[in-house]
């Protein structure tokens, strides 16, 4: 009886240890389908460069007011069509009917003038831009 209460307890120790994730492998998993991912504290889109928000837009509101040339030099972060609100992250819908990822109902941008992966030469432009920050 010993013998069979000791490989019960091992075969469920070995069970768990085959069907736990680690924390880390979760936070990935889980980043994995965001429109973006956190790096030295601060959003990057999928191409790793920096993300921005604009004090104009209001959260919440379902839509951009950087359009036409403000869009030229402030490219949004585009959503797929038929994305779908995940987490903090909800779609807006711009003037020109294009879906973009907006993170806690502020709608996100690059900066044309950010030129390499870790660039934030954005943030304060015009007293207006800031880097997006979970």
């Amino acid at each position: 009886m010993r013998l069979y209460a000791s490989l019960t307890l091992v075969a469920a120790v070995a069970l768990s240890a085959c069907t736990h994730t680690p924390a880390s492998r979760t936070s990935a998993a889980a980043n994995a389908h965001s429109p973006a991912t956190v790096l030295n504290g601060k959003l990057v889109g999928p191409n790793q460069m920096t993300l921005y928000v604009f004090d104009r837009d209001t959260a919440g509101s379902g839509k951009s007011v950087c359009n036409g040339n403000c869009a030229t030099n402030w490219p949004p972060l585009v959503a797929p069509a038929g994305a779908r609100p995940i987490g903090n992250w909800s779609v807006v819908t711009r003037d020109d009917g294009t879906p973009q990822w907006a993170y806690q109902g502020k709608p996100v941008y690059y900066w044309s003038k950010d030129s390499k992966p870790g660039d934030a030469t954005g943030h304060g432009v015009g007293n207006a831009w800031r880097i997006a920050t979970p």
